[in-house]
């Protein structure tokens, strides 16, 4: 990265200090100035992505779009700059912004203020004003279709939510479809499942890992950007984690038969098994997480069924022991495979999203922002910077199997039992062992008095999951052109 603008240093340029030419501390100022362009100087885009992401640590996007602006408003009234020369760069930094950063443009401030941008670098440039005017079209095109979105996610989660408490007697669970009618083959539901992983990770904003550590807006007034769930769709996609782990536990307690139960335990380790083959950690721990649910792992008499020697093995792949080595060890392998891919579908590489939050969330929590001195702490936001920008490597691979929209709509849309459900639905496969367990089934059965058969859906959730998995492909595959 370039340290200087010119061979004379500016008063912020001194402000920056730098470690074997790379910079590790600053005050707020001087990187802000340090982001701007001018006639002989562009930032290094490593930086620009650093400081768009982390910024917020310190101050709104829209304060710092702010301050862009008046320093661009500032050359000119200076003479230091040509308009000619600077607003094609002017153009490359908003660029850069709206595409990589497009939430930070719900601010209706934000707009206003890029708006403002273009009249001052169009003044006089065609060019430039073409290029800015194309831009905010996208913008707003990428804005709508995750605006979509999210109403979809939200609309279905709401249906979802509607549907009574409903676990199924296990009289009629015959006449309930599950997961083996709907696919029987473990690779295919791997596909599927990476789709949906592939498909919620394309709509994960970069910023949605910082938001959360973000200042608390100090004046309520502001409600353009902060008003706003700022991590709405990292939110949805750990709730789709939690939904499959779920799905998996109803799906192994609801048969009536042992037999069947052990059939779907084993079904359930295949998916496992090709999920990891294709480098889709976060279904692989989804359905480990959930045959570990104690309603499901105290199904002895049909644990004892299965042959769990393929199970232990991917249990012990994903160990949470020395900090997820093993884990780990195998993320690094499928990145490896990735950067080398000479297919699609070896670039798949799909973490253990909570995990990778919660590495996120230390670094954070480990490292100051500030230093004594009052500099940001910039070793700091390039760490965070690295861990993040790795994710985007991930989000933008396109999905290479063929989409099934029946097995697709299942996974989305079935109905799946409550904490308190699983157990009641797991006491009536295998009886209470001991007193602890007859006094929890007699609690549980006075709670859940209303059985109800669930297998036929509000006509609204087709309509809605449909409408949400064309809306899902249709920006996964325009984020990747």
């Amino acid at each position: 990265m370039a340290r200087g603008r010119s061979k004379t240093l500016t008063k912020h340029q001194k402000e920056m200090c730098y470690h074997d030419n790379s910079l590790v501390s600053a005050s707020l100022e001087a990187l802000i100035q340090h982001l701007v362009p001018t006639v002989d100087y562009y930032p290094d885009r490593s930086y620009v992505f650093t400081f768009l992401l982390s910024s917020r640590l310190f101050l709104h996007p829209y304060e710092l779009m702010t301050r862009v602006c008046h320093l661009c408003v500032e050359q000119q009234r200076s003479g230091d700059a040509l308009l000619d020369k600077v607003a094609p760069k002017l153009v490359q930094l908003l660029t850069e912004w709206t595409e990589t950063f497009p939430y930070d443009f719900r601010d209706e401030r934000m707009m206003r203020c890029l708006k403002d941008m273009t009249l001052q670098v169009a003044r006089g440039d065609e060019y430039s004003w073409r290029a800015m005017q194309q831009m905010t079209q996208r913008l707003i095109k990428r804005l709508s279709a995750l605006g979509q979105y999210e109403e979809a996610v939200a609309a279905l989660n709401a249906v979802a939510q509607e549907r009574p408490a409903s676990l199924k007697s296990k009289q009629t669970s015959a006449q309930r479809s599950d997961i083996l009618s709907v696919c029987d083959d473990p690779f295919i539901l791997a596909q599927q499942l990476t789709h949906i992983e592939l498909d919620r990770l394309s709509f994960i904003g970069p910023e949605e890992f910082i938001q959360s550590f973000a200042m608390k807006d100090p004046l309520e007034n502001h409600k353009g950007f902060f008003r706003k769930r700022k991590t709405s769709n990292l939110e949805a996609y750990v709730n789709w984690f939690n939904r499959l782990s779920f799905l998996v536990a109803t799906e192994i307690c609801m048969p009536v038969k042992k037999k069947h139960r052990a059939r779907i335990i084993e079904f359930f380790i295949d998916v496992a098994q090709e999920c990891f083959n294709i480098g889709n950690f976060n279904s692989l721990m989804a359905i480990i997480t959930g045959m570990n649910m104690s309603p499901v792992a105290r199904l002895k008499k049909t644990w004892n069924k299965v042959n769990t020697d393929k199970f232990e093995i991917l249990e012990h792949q994903m160990d949470p022991s020395s900090n997820f080595s093993n884990y780990r060890t195998a993320l690094r392998g499928a990145t490896q495979r990735s950067e080398t891919a000479h297919s699609s579908q070896e670039k798949i590489v799909i973490p253990f999203f909570s995990l990778l939050i919660k590495d996120i969330y230390f670094l954070n929590e480990g490292c100051a922002n500030r230093l004594p001195n009052g500099h940001i702490n910039f070793e700091k936001l390039w760490e965070l910077a690295k861990q993040v920008s790795e994710f985007l490597v991930w989000r933008q691979v396109i999905c290479p199997f063929d989409r099934d929209r029946r097995i697709l709509q299942y996974l989305v849309t079935t109905p799946v039992f409550t904490e308190d459900e699983l157990h009641l639905a797991s006491y009536e496969s295998e009886g209470p062992e001991n007193n602890m367990e007859k006094d929890s089934r007699r609690s549980l059965r006075l709670v859940l008095t209303d059985f109800c058969n669930v297998s036929i859906f509000p006509r609204t959730v087709t309509l809605i999951t449909c409408a949400l998995l064309h809306r899902s492909s249709l920006l996964h595959r325009e984020n990747r052109s």
